[in-house]
């Protein structure tokens, strides 16, 4: 794999800062301008169904490249058609191969609205070593996709590795891999482009935490990284932890816990779930920000909010989160009000138990994708 050095950290801001200045600006989750809570209904309120899109076994995908891989687990909706990549489409990172052991799953999936299947791409076949594809996924608007992968030999938490950053261009095919330095193991992943600015907030969730043997450990981190879009492969220009300190730890059933979810808000607030407190915190600043700001201040914990793991932002400003301890789906006022809280799913023991990972709001605010690892499904609330 390759390894990336520490990038110059003025490079990186000040192209960042300068294209902010020029109204360059570009949120890739929430264009428009957020109403405040107090004022809107929560976004939630307007949708009962949940429908099924599609299935996620890789198997079942069109074309070549269908190699049975399980355990959905990141979900990224195209923001522009290039290459094989359609506006409005979705990608599903799979966590599990066919055999169902975690860290084993190198497929990234393609699906339309209407349920249209493919395999967009499989890392097995491009990259050395294991791969174990996480809930760490994005698309650039330029069709760079970066997923995070946290390996292991045989799905058990003692033979898990540090992963890596991998970048894919809007055919499939992997051009870069970013390893080293402060990813270790990638878990989940939001992004934001501003002209040919990529940023990228990633969590990682093995700091210490294989070698505790169960014991929680509070070395969670949250890593920014800025990169040059113009050029291909993507240049890293800087590398930042601007969030550490969260509780992680090993588990049998989910082979690690740590902080997950990622939602940057239109006023660069970053939303984190620090899953295993199950509570949300906020990181201010987190575009420019030159220090840790540790944990972050907690915006809301406990009642509904039950291991949270996935993190959207909703159009009025509000927080979304899936929750794997209760298969709720929560919205968050900033200011901490839970909402709203709805069922999603509710199988397994207790109900909803580990379902719930990645979620995005639908293109034209009309629903919110999720994927259900119970059911190796992508589906729609709406």
């Amino acid at each position: 794999m390759k390894r990336y050095r520490a990038a110059s950290r003025r490079t990186g801001l000040a192209t960042l800062a300068a294209l902010v200045l020029a109204g360059g600006l570009a949120a890739t989750t929430a264009a428009a301008a957020p109403r405040t809570s107090a004022s809107s209904a929560p976004f939630l309120a307007a949708f009962h169904t949940i429908s099924k899109v599609a299935s996620t076994v890789s198997s079942l995908g069109t074309g070549k490249g269908g190699n049975g891989d399980v355990n959905p687990y990141g979900v990224a909706v195209v923001p522009r058609s290039v290459g094989r990549l359609v506006a409005g489409d979705v990608l599903v990172s799979n966590f599990n191969a066919a055999s169902n052991l975690q860290g084993t799953g190198s497929t990234i999936m393609q699906i339309s609205p209407k349920g249209k299947v493919s395999v967009f791409a499989d890392l097995s076949g491009q990259v050395r070593g294991r791969i174990g594809l996480t809930t760490a996924l994005s698309v650039f608007a330029n069709g760079d996709v970066v997923v995070g992968s946290l390996p292991t030999s045989n799905g058990k938490a003692a033979t898990a590795t540090a992963g890596a950053l991998y970048v894919l261009n809007s055919r499939g095919k992997v051009i870069e891999t970013l390893s080293g330095g402060g990813i270790n193991g990638p878990w989940d992943m939001t992004s934001f482009t501003a002209g040919e600015q990529g940023v990228l907030f990633v969590t990682n969730v093995l700091n210490h935490t294989v070698a505790s043997k169960g014991a929680v450990v509070h070395d969670g981190t949250v890593l920014r990284l800025v990169l040059d879009l113009s050029v291909s492969p993507p240049k890293l220009e800087q590398d930042l932890v601007i969030g550490k300190g969260f509780p992680e730890e090993t588990n049998a059933a989910a082979l690690v816990v740590g902080p997950t979810g990622l939602a940057l808000s239109p006023n660069g607030t970053l939303y984190v779930a620090d899953t295993l407190a199950s509570r949300i915190t906020a990181i201010p600043d987190a575009l420019f920000r030159t220090t840790s700001d540790a944990t972050g201040t907690t915006v809301s914990s406990g009642e509904f909010l039950s291991s949270p793991l996935g993190l959207a932002t909703a159009p009025n400003g509000d927080i979304l989160s899936v929750n794997a301890a209760n298969g709720y789906i929560v919205e968050t006022t900033p200011t901490g009000t839970q909402t709203e809280w709805i069922y999603l799913d509710s199988t397994g023991s207790p109900p909803g138990a580990g379902a719930l990972f990645g979620l995005a709001v639908q293109p034209g605010n009309k629903g919110v994708y999720f994927v259900d690892d119970d059911l190796n499904t992508l589906q729609l609330f709406h």
